[in-house]
């Protein structure tokens, strides 16, 4: 039965994502706005995102929460809308779309010619990250969490693999086999690090503990490497500043729960930028 489902969920995008392409870039951004405002909490749990809200700021009024729900739900449906652009975005079609601060601090990863971590999140369209980092020159491999549906999965794999990060790795046991074996040989690797990890470090975000990866930590304690932090923001509904910041030091015996601690510090500095452009429906503070 749920294949079915699924099956019948993948149709029903892929007539989207045909009429998405038709009608050209902006227009499609703007009706996945209209989309995800309208059908967002249809398909999501409203309680697990208040509740997710009034974690990050407990003195939220309601219509300040409501107003921030909606973009939210608007953001997640310009994504949705994006996909389609993706290639066009990798073969610099899209250029005035995006811009691009600390570029610099890229360069000096080549220079050094040695692997780094990337960190980032789910922030406003993430997947344009990994494609700027890889069509800048570096050897990246990216973790991703596979698509529930099977059937939309192979085309999202298809995409990234294409166009954003030709090496993804499943996340999981076996996804961080590979990554270590890539960053030996030289391929620095992209994570997200504010998905829920029932192996990670039960560590606090945003004034709560939640459990969190402790991949980043347990590479930069292996290899001492950097830690290459990277944001993403929209700007006027259809533009992009992708920002390198500065690399996160750490001291060199440094704990797995110091280091896992700063980098949360880091996702809470952002998040709290645009609140309204990060992912709010999972259930982060899971135990």
């Amino acid at each position: 039965m749920k294949n079915i489902i699924y099956f019948f969920q993948f149709i029903f995008i892929t007539i989207f994502f045909a009429i998405f392409k038709l009608i050209g870039y902006k227009n499609a951004s703007n009706l996945g706005c209209f989309l995800g405002k309208k059908l967002g909490p249809k398909f999501r749990s409203k309680k697990i995102v208040e509740e997710n809200f009034r974690k990050f700021n407990p003195s939220i009024d309601d219509n300040k929460l409501r107003v921030l729900i909606n973009e939210m739900w608007g953001n997640y449906g310009r994504i949705f809308a994006e996909y389609v652009f993706i290639p066009s975005f990798r073969k610099n079609k899209y250029e005035k779309f995006l811009k691009v601060e600390g570029l610099n601090n890229l360069n000096q990863i080549k220079l050094e010619k040695k692997p780094v971590v990337f960190i980032s999140a789910h922030f406003s369209n993430f997947e344009l990250m990994a494609m700027i980092i890889e069509r800048e020159g570096i050897d990246l491999t990216a973790i991703y969490r596979p698509l529930n549906n099977k059937f939309l999965n192979v085309v999202m794999e298809y995409l990234r693999k294409k166009f954003i990060c030709k090496k993804q790795i499943p996340k999981g046991l076996q996804g961080v086999k590979f990554s270590l074996a890539n960053f030996k040989n030289g391929s620095s690797l992209a994570i997200m690090i504010d998905q829920r990890v029932s192996e990670g470090l039960d560590v606090k975000f945003f004034g709560k503990k939640a459990f969190t990866t402790t991949i980043p930590a347990q590479f930069v304690k292996k290899f001492n490497c950097k830690v290459q932090p990277v944001y993403i923001q929209r700007s006027k509904n259809h533009y992009f500043n992708i920002v390198f910041d500065e690399p996160i030091s750490f001291e060199k015996n440094e704990t797995t729960e110091n280091i896992t601690n700063k980098l949360n510090l880091w996702l809470e500095n952002k998040i709290s930028l645009n609140p309204d452009q990060w992912i709010w429906t999972h259930n982060r503070w899971k135990h």
